[in-house]
């Protein structure tokens, strides 16, 4: 696949932003005596919205049209469908080999954020709060490295496709920068620390870009692009559903996450028919 390269800065730029978002939720963290949580809510529901409407509308069509092109009707529409589950047990697959326990998803729900804020130290050891923001750390880079192979990919091929990819990317890496920073400067009293590994975790976004690059673009044919713009859908289905709206409800009530779902559809298939 070629590219010019102004296309391959671009597609690097997004996938930068929406990694370093993570220092966003840790600046939120420092400076707001409580998160917002009805606003996480409908960011995280935004997000999400767009994430499986840009999936399913255009990441997964355009993977359909190219292999179908190259294989035929039959084979082309299997092979679009097997690279699309093949997504979804990836992102499975990371999930599964990150401990529950030590989960970013699972540390820090709605109610401990609230006490970290409120009453700093007061429920959790120091020593734990540590433990928790470092293997939160630890997993988030985990999670976003394959992000941002798909945020790159998605960029470097059609960059309005990239620019509302990374947008829905950065407002979920917010409050994960939220989930490390918090219990680690609540452990440790050192601004700089907790936001030098929230900064941190976010980096393996565009070191997920670099791989993409370095490693798979020189064998992005058309096959193989096909393919790989299926796996990207299945990797945003399954952020959406396993990690945004999850978390979403967790912060959120009543109809607040529908709400931000609808919108984020909503602005997303705005986008697109703009940009036609």
């Amino acid at each position: 696949m070629e590219a010019s390269g102004s296309n391959l800065l671009v597609a690097f730029g997004i996938t930068l932003f929406a990694g370093l978002a993570t220092g966003i939720g840790s600046a939120i963290a420092y400076f707001a005596r409580r998160t917002n949580l009805s606003f996480l809510a409908v960011s995280l529901g935004f997000s999400g919205g767009v994430m499986l409407y840009v999936s399913f509308t255009e990441i997964l069509r355009k993977a359909e049209s190219l292999l179908v092109e190259l294989h035929g009707p039959r084979q082309g529409a299997w092979m679009s469908a097997g690279g699309f589950f093949a997504g979804l047990l990836v992102m499975g697959l990371i999930d599964w080999l990150v401990p529950q326990k030590d989960n970013p998803h699972e540390l820090t729900p709605r109610n401990e954020l609230v006490e970290y804020q409120a009453h700093p130290g007061a429920r959790v050891p120091d020593a734990k709060l540590l433990r928790m923001g470092l293997f939160s750390a630890l997993a988030i880079a985990i999670h976003n490295f394959p992000e941002g192979i798909a945020t790159f990919l998605a960029a470097l091929e059609d960059p309005s496709l990239g620019v509302a990819i990374g947008i829905a990317v950065a407002i979920h890496n917010i409050p994960e920068g939220i989930s490390v920073s918090v219990p680690i400067y609540y452990a440790t009293r050192n601004r700089r620390r907790a936001f030098g590994l929230s900064f941190l975790s976010g980096l393996s976004e565009p070191v997920g870009a670099a791989v993409a690059y370095l490693v798979l673009r020189p064998y992005l044919s058309q096959g193989m692009l096909g393919v790989t713009f299926a796996l990207v859908a299945g990797v945003m289905v399954y952020i959406s559903l396993d990690e945004l709206l999850p978390t979403a409800r967790e912060y959120g009530a009543g109809h607040q996450v529908l709400a931000g779902l609808l919108a984020g559809m909503a602005v997303m298939a705005l986008s697109l028919l703009l940009l036609k």
